[in-house]
């Protein structure tokens, strides 16, 4: 999980996982600040009705430490003390779940997105191939924090499976200063690099200088997804690095995008503004909100909604309640069983989509819930 949570966001989320193990850290960094983890911990474990039986601190250095006799363990002197312990690789069935990621902006009970092993596995393999245009032997760079989803898969597991180094940086996009990036992808020969609309905004208002001091010649493209790219975002940060900008949507349920520019299966141009077109294994539809029907019109608004089985990869239930995850994400849209983004968007003649929102936004205003 985020390490910035609050006490009471730990504790729901350690009542609905019900942990035999917690790891922590002493802190963590934020734009050269310490940021101390273990009083949020201890705290969200005395408010939680489940009480985890071991605690393995990892101790960085950077904040003090208070043990919690018989519970607390330190990291360093366990990895001693097991360096040279074999421990067998264990198989599981291909459905058993690989993790559980809560998703941003719950309200009342937490709810876990559940991932399989297997389909996640290939998934990612094929996205890294396919849409990522990876090679084996290549390093791949996500800027993500690792508690979301695209750390998960583009972090840690997408480019491992494919046979490629990944960077996993702590820190800000312009600390020390806002070259940092860029000085990284050419110590490390970055082929792909993976990152945030917003953090392309945060760059636009640094010395520009920073963008071309750089040998950048290994890297092919800069990927953006988490948030609509905007045309002037897009536009200056392809200009000023000369490289391709690629935009891609997907979500927390999904694990791999949705939408994208799949240039590994045949080349395509992209649009500003415009994620691409639906990937191989998503049967996306745009749906009429009132009558439950495809629209099949031209830049005509509508429900983005994926008729399922859903591709590998995606969510297999909500974690510990599959009534919630069938009424949640298959009983939105009218008239029938299909899995709903809660994205507005349309679709243009050549069949590229365009994101325009969250169909569950609202403005309140003295007291009066107004739609954006």
């Amino acid at each position: 999980v985020f390490g910035g949570f609050a006490s009471h966001a730990l504790a729901s989320r350690i009542e609905d996982a019900t942990p035999t193990l917690i790891i922590s850290a002493d802190a963590g960094m934020r734009g050269g600040k310490v940021v101390p983890y273990k009083h949020l911990l201890d705290e969200a474990i005395r408010l939680s009705s489940h009480k985890p039986a071991n605690v393995l601190m990892v101790n960085r250095g950077l904040a003090d430490l208070h043990p919690v006799e018989g519970r607390d363990q330190d990291y360093a002197t366990l990895r001693q003390a097991n360096m040279d312990t074999v421990v067998p690789c264990e198989w599981v069935d291909s459905t058993h779940p690989s993790y559980i990621l809560y998703t941003s902006g719950t309200t009342g009970k937490p709810k876990g997105v559940q991932r399989d092993t297997a389909g996640y596995a290939v998934a990612l393999a094929a996205s890294m191939k396919h849409i990522y245009m990876g090679n084996p032997g290549e390093t791949y760079f996500s800027t993500s924090d690792i508690g979301w989803v695209v750390g998960h898969s583009y972090i840690i597991y997408g480019p491992l499976i494919n046979g490629m180094a990944t960077i996993m940086y702590e820190g800000l996009p312009i600390r020390p200063d806002a070259g940092i990036w860029w000085q990284l992808v050419e110590k490390y020969k970055v082929s792909v690099m993976f990152s945030a609309p917003t953090a392309a905004r945060v760059l636009k208002k640094q010395d520009p200088s920073y963008l071309t001091k750089y040998d950048l010649s290994s890297l092919k493209a800069l990927f953006l997804a988490g948030e609509p790219l905007d045309e002037p975002t897009a536009t200056w940060i392809g200009g000023a690095l000369n490289k391709p900008i690629i935009d891609n949507y997907w979500q927390t349920e999904t694990g791999w995008p949705i939408m994208a520019i799949c240039n590994g299966v045949e080349q395509a141009p992209t649009k500003f503004g415009s994620p691409g077109k639906a990937v191989y294994g998503f049967d996306v539809q745009l749906i009429d909100e009132t009558t439950g029907e495809e629209i099949t019109e031209a830049n005509k608004k509508g429900v983005i909604a994926v008729n399922g089985p859903l591709p590998p990869g995606c969510l297999q239930t909500v974690w510990g309640d599959d009534k919630r995850y069938v009424s949640t994400y298959w009983s939105s849209i009218h008239n029938k069983v299909m899995y709903s983004t809660f994205d507005w968007g349309v679709k243009d003649e050549d069949g590229y989509f365009f994101i325009l929102g969250r169909t569950d936004d609202v403005i309140n205003v003295a007291g009066h819930r107004l739609g954006t």
